[in-house]
């Protein structure tokens, strides 16, 4: 999500192969070993760094939900003072950043959720639902007419069409990362248009 320049550390290097790995196979369908091997270390090498497959999933999860939910607290802070629907833009670019780059975490969340401690479980819904109040809260600035509830149906509703990424195909059989973001987009904001326009 973010656009870092410096060299990912090993821990991000473990989490970045096992969101993969984990994604394309299942949680149950990847062992420590091929996790270690991904990354060029050995299965036991990475207890030095998590304390088995659960503490990965769990970091996953939480940790993308975090980053979420400051990214747009970030980008509502940068944009201040400025007009209404460039904050509902600059939301939707973020989220479409996250779910372009990090499609492997989408099917992640979709799956395996569920496997996670009621406590992590906890936690990432409460990020999540902090994360849906600012788009609810920048949604409704730009179209009053919209209902509180109205507003969070539009929001999860654009989040689904946006987090249909992993079944776009390929990142290569996509027609180009900068013609997709401006295609869902378009089509996010098409769909707020509608749910007002319905109101």
């Amino acid at each position: 999500m973010a656009t870092r320049t410096d060299a990912p550390t090993r821990r991000e290097q473990i989490l970045k192969e096992a969101a993969r790995l984990f994604a394309e196979r299942g949680f149950h369908g990847v062992g420590v070993d091929e996790i270690g091997a991904a990354v060029g270390i050995s299965g036991p090498g990475l207890y030095r760094h998590f304390a088995g497959k659960d503490a990965m999933l769990a970091e996953l999860l939480v940790g993308i939900s975090g980053q979420l939910l400051t990214g747009a607290k970030q980008r509502l802070k940068e944009a201040d003072g400025v007009a209404a629907g460039a904050v509902l833009d600059s939301l939707i670019e973020g989220h479409i950043d996250f779910a372009l780059d990090d499609r492997p975490l989408i099917t992640l969340h979709d799956r395996e959720l569920d496997r996670l401690r009621d406590s992590d479980r906890k936690l990432v819904r409460q990020l999540q639902r902090q994360y849906v109040e600012l788009w609810v809260a920048a949604l409704r600035e730009v179209y009053p007419v919209l209902a509180e509830p109205a507003a969070r149906s539009a929001v999860h509703s654009v989040f689904g069409l946006l987090n249909s990424t992993p079944h776009l195909g390929r990142v290569g059989s996509l027609p180009g990362r900068g013609t997709t973001a401006t295609l869902l987009h378009r089509m996010a904001r098409g769909a707020f248009a509608a749910a007002a326009g319905a109101e």
